[in-house]
This record gives C-alpha cells, structure tokens and sequence, in this order.
C-alpha cells in the first residue's frame, strides 16, 4: 500500500484504463492544457495527446451530446464536468438519451459512458455551486450513481465503471476531498458497483452515509464510543444499485438506524433507505429511523450559516442518543 492523493487516485483508475483500452477517452472543461481545474488529469494530455484527453468549449449540453453519441457508437467516454452543478445544463442528454437509449432501442444501443466531477458543498461557493446531486440521478432508470467517501474505493469504483459498466454512470466526488491523502495498493484492483462497505463494526446503533459525510458518521461513531455507545458504520459508496440489504442485516442486529447525508431532506437517498428498511425490517426496530441532512435552504455564502446547513458530528451524536431515547 502507498499514500496518495484522492485526485491521484482518480487519475489512475483513467490512466490503467485508458492505456488498456484505446477506446477510453477524457473530455471535459480545461481537462487538457490545463491539467483539470483541480489537477485531475495532470500529465494526462502529455501521455495519450489531444485526441484522446480533450479540451471542451463551456457548453455542457454541446459536449455531453458528442460523448453520448460517441459512447452509443462504441467507444467509452469519460466526461469531467468541473462541477455537478453545471452539468444541470446538461440533464437532456443524460436523462433522455444517455439513460433510455437501451430501453427505446429494444437492448440493441448501450451507451458505456461516465460522467464525473465534484459534487456538494465546498466551503464559501454559494447557492448556485453547492447542491449535492446523488438523489437527482438516481431517481432516472438506467443511470448507475456512485459516491465515494475515500480515494481506495474512488480508483476501485472508477475503474469499474470505465470498463465493465455498459449503463451510463454517475460518478459524484467531492472537491473537499481532492487533496486528501488514502492508501491505495499498487496491483490492480475494481469495486463491484451495488456493494456498501461496513467500515466499523458496531452493536447499538447502524450509521449509514456516504462521501464526504462519512467523516460525520465515522466521527460521531468515535464520539459515542467515548460514552460506552457501539456504533455501526456503513458506506453505501454506491447509491443506484442501493445497498439496502447490508444496512438491513445491520439493523437486525443493533435495532436502530441513523443516516447522515448532504441532500436536501425531500424525496433524498435517506428517504428512500427509511422506506426499505421499515418496510423490510419493521421488526427489527426498537426506535424509529432517523436522518440528519442539509438545511431545507439553499446553500449561503457566509460560513456560520453555511455550517448551520450541513450535517456535524455533534448533532448527529445528539441524533443517536435521540434514536436510543437517551437524555441529552
């Protein structure tokens, strides 16, 4: 194992797969000459040239068509949009076309693509760049949507998808975590897509986020434990396929659910999960399931308020006290 960077992480899983399969290529905003707008794709330009790392125009909805058809005519794209957010400009093509072609072509088109970039809030950026997109994608049959809370998982998932996934794949990172160092082994490896992880074992009470709430989740685990609390802690990594039955086989044996995510709390991943394991579940529970999620709002500027909005680690441990009708 080696230690390195979330966006190096990335950058393997494109290069291993691009230099295996030369039907694998890279375009997006400032992917090339640049480097990528958070350095991504550095040195990516250099090895495979400009017709395979590609430069872009700002025109999302333009690019995103010619990947499509480029992906419909059997090759494998990967499209860097430098945030989910502006890919909105882009959802025609993906939801009419990238995401249906194989339903209304009779099975006959595939469309082997990936979308990726960074997703969520990160830091001072506003409204208008700070929504987190995992329960917009995944509520569209035929899309496959991952986020992944760690760099090992991230290089695993994306080689996945790049070379054996043949529906379109959403993948969400996090530019908070860009710069973040993980360990990362040096044989090759891929992530099965559908397959949460349970990253600490745990008694009392199931945990369950993803991305960068994991470090909420995991936090607020440390913090219980401090307190005589056993806390299970599961990263669903893939959010369509959803992973409910870990989180249920979890919940068979601690009897409580808490989720913690960064989506708006109306018809997100958490509501979906609640639904599955109440329905599934019902007699397992000894508490209701509870979530803790981004302020009803959109996102501000000012960072008091920006703080306010999104799940920490302390409220989420007064959540877990709630769940087992602690006092507080």
């Amino acid at each position: 194992m080696r230690q390195i960077a979330f966006r190096e992480a990335i950058r393997e899983a494109m290069n291993e797969e691009m230099r295996r399969d030369n039907k694998v290529f890279l375009m997006g905003e400032e992917v090339a000459e640049y480097n990528g707008a958070y350095k991504v794709s550095q040195g990516m330009l250099a090895e495979f040239g400009p017709k395979r790392v590609i430069d872009t125009p700002i025109a999302e909805l333009g690019f995103t068509a010619v990947a499509v058809g480029a992906a419909q005519s059997g090759l494998r794209p990967i499209v860097e949009y430098m945030t989910w957010n502006f890919a909105v400009l882009a959802l025609d093509q993906i939801l009419n076309t990238a995401s249906k072609m194989l339903a209304m072509s009779g099975g006959q088109i595939t469309c082997p693509i990936v979308f990726r970039g960074g997703n969520g809030s990160a830091g001072q950026l506003g409204a208008q760049h700070s929504t987190a997109f995992e329960s917009y994608y995944a509520n569209i049959p035929g899309l496959k949507v991952v986020s992944p809370s760690n760099g090992y998982d991230a290089k695993g998932l994306l080689k996945q998808s790049i070379r054996y996934e043949e529906d379109p794949v959403i993948f969400m990172e996090s530019e908070v975590m860009y710069g973040e160092k993980c360990e990362v082994p040096e044989e090759e490896y891929y992530i099965e897509l559908g397959k949460a992880a349970v990253t600490r074992a745990g008694t009392d009470v199931t945990i369950v986020s993803y991305n960068k709430m994991m470090k909420v989740a995991s936090g607020a685990a440390a913090e219980l434990e401090k307190e005589g609390i056993s806390a299970e802690v599961i990263d669903l990594r893939t959010i369509r396929p959803l992973d409910w039955h870990t989180i249920l086989e979890s919940v068979k044996k601690t009897n409580r659910l808490v989720i913690v995510e960064e989506q708006w709390p109306m018809c997100s991943v958490s509501s979906e999960i609640a639904y599955r394991i109440q329905k599934e579940g019902f007699d397992y529970l000894d508490a209701p399931v509870l979530r803790i999620t981004s302020a009803d709002a959109p996102m501000h500027y000012a960072p008091n308020l920006a703080a306010l909005a999104i799940p920490d680690v302390p409220r989420t441990v007064k959540l877990v006290k709630e769940a087992m009708y602690l006092k507080k």
